[in-house]
Parts: C-alpha cells; structure tokens; sequence
C-alpha cells in the first residue's frame, strides 16, 4: 500500500478490543483458522505446507523477518473484522475522521494569491462524507494517489474554504512532501 493506504489501516486498527496474536505460533494457526487449510496459508505466505504445520506445532519459533512481516500483516487484515466494519461505518455516518499531517501544501487559485506550496502543521476533522469516501476508495483498491486526492479536495473544503466561508475562488489543493500523516477516528 501506501502512506495513506497505510494510515486508515492504523485509524481503524485503534478501535481493536484485543490486540492481534504476537508469537509465529499462534499468528499462524490463527491464518489456518480463516483460511481453513494450510495448504492456503503456505500459498499466501509463499512457503511450504509442512513449514505452515511445523510453526503451527511450535517446532519453530522465530521466522526470517521477510517471512515475519508478511506474517503480521496477513494476520493484521484479518482481524476483528466486525470491529473494523463498525469503526468504518461509525466514521463514514457521523463520527468522520480527523487528519494529523506535516506536508507541503499549496493550491491553484487566481493570480495575486500567494499559492506557493509552504511547510505546514494540519490537524483537521473532516466530514463523515470525507471519511465515507476514503474508506470507499480504499475498499476498491484505490492507488495511494486516489487517497491523496481526496483528502487534498477535503483540506480544500474544510480548511481552505472553512465550509464556502471563504477563498472560494480556490481552485485546487496540491499536497506534496509528506513528513507525517495520522488519521484518527
């Protein structure tokens, strides 16, 4: 994924009531239990079926680190997904989602504005419907690209604009060098 691909998962992953299983052992049992046979684990985690059965066992303990990031990450997507659902719907309806991001930001606006992209700190609540269509997006399989665009239009909106308040002649928000981005439920 990406940078915003990434960070809607952390948003929702705070809502977890349980934390995720942490030993080889127990990740991996847990991924037999969703996709029912080893056979499916070993495919997705491109090892054999007899090295699924044997972490499974506790023959082995510590996998290579390339093997223990796959591990942690199938094991992460398919956690709690009734929770995940639920943070989801609860931000898309009426909670929305605020976004915590140091980038460089300018925008397109008519001549005689100071549109030069600077450095800045945002910390913004967006809508429900900002939340709704990130989550939409990232549900489709929207590119990291996609991601950036929606939220650069809802900074647009929300913070440029202060709801049509004011810079209504902004055309469009450019959001560049990211240092940090966060969301937040």
């Amino acid at each position: 994924m990406g940078i915003f691909g990434d960070g809607l998962d952390a948003a929702v992953q705070k809502a977890f009531t349980r934390p995720a299983p942490k030993s080889a052992g127990a990740q991996m049992r847990y991924l037999v239990k969703q996709l029912k046979t080893t056979k499916a684990v070993a495919r997705m985690l491109r090892i054999s079926q007899r090295t699924v059965e044997r972490y499974m066992k506790d023959q082995i303990k510590k996998p290579r680190p390339e093997l223990a990031a796959r591990l942690e990450t199938e094991v992460r997507k398919r956690w709690q997904p009734q929770i995940r659902a639920k943070a989801r719907q609860t931000a898309a309806t009426t909670g929305g989602i605020v976004v915590d991001t140091r980038a460089r930001i300018g925008y397109t606006a008519p001549i005689g504005t100071t549109d030069e992209g600077r450095l800045r700190h945002l910390t913004v609540a967006l809508p429900p419907r900002y939340a709704a269509r990130l989550f939409d997006a990232q549900e489709q399989g929207a590119s990291d690209q996609r991601l950036r665009e929606i939220t650069a239009e809802a900074l647009k909106e929300v913070y440029f604009q202060d709801g049509g308040r004011r810079a209504g002649s902004l055309e469009e928000v450019r959001f560049a060098d990211i240092e940090h981005l966060d969301f937040e439920l």
